[in-house]
């Protein structure tokens, strides 16, 4: 049996390590808003802790990466993809669809809590605080960001939709004959990029041995 060739061997082993870091590189991440200086307001200067527009141009965001408020109480952390629901500040006119509201789940005022919002839609997503009747907002308390597709969602992102609703069955249902409800296909996450990229390396490394020998 012949010996390895030491030039394949090595072109293989560089072309596995690039393809290791590709996938490091892809990897989701999590974004606390604002750095150290969190998503926080002071009323009595009114005036945010950060400049949230500043930090958010500086980042780059994909499906699956998380945003990070740490905050308290006294704000409140509303996504949308409604333009205009985010340049008015405000929520009373937005559908129930609309938006999405966060919170830590506490009545006491002042609390520290760190609300995660994970990104699940690609495209422009508007940030914004609700407070003080949608004074915080006015005064810089409000950023958007353009999601990239990056990886795709996770698995643990990307649930099928739950089944439709089939009406229970009357008292004749015995002599109908059975409703078939047809479900939906799951969606292919993320995970098994991993194993198509070995086996294509393995085919590269064993084409490369070949060439070589």
């Amino acid at each position: 049996m012949a010996a390895a060739n030491p030039t394949a061997l090595a072109l293989c082993l560089l072309l596995a390590a690039a393809s290791s870091f590709s996938s490091a590189a892809a990897a989701y991440a999590n974004y606390t808003v604002g750095g150290n200086s969190g998503w926080l307001f002071n009323e009595t200067s009114n005036a945010t802790s950060a400049n949230y527009s500043t930090w958010a141009a500086s980042q780059t965001f994909n499906l699956g990466d998380y945003l990070l408020f740490n905050t308290n109480t006294n704000q409140t952390v509303i996504q949308t993809y409604n333009l205009t629901t985010y340049q008015a500040c405000s929520i009373d006119d937005a559908s129930d669809n609309d938006f999405f509201q966060y919170n830590g789940g506490s009545n006491q005022f002042g609390e520290a809590l760190t609300v995660a919002v994970p990104l699940t839609r690609e495209g422009s997503n508007y940030f914004f605080s609700g407070a003080d009747d949608g004074v915080q907002c006015q005064n810089g308390m409000r950023f958007e960001i353009d999601v990239q597709h990056g990886s795709g969602l996770p698995p643990s992102l990307n649930q099928p939709p739950p089944p439709p609703y089939a009406v229970p069955p009357g008292p004749g249902a015995a002599n109908s004959p059975p409703v078939a409800v047809v479900n939906s296909p799951e969606n292919s996450g993320s995970g098994g990029g991993a194993g198509v990229r070995g086996a294509a390396w393995g085919g590269v490394c064993l084409l490369l041995a070949t060439l070589f020998f």
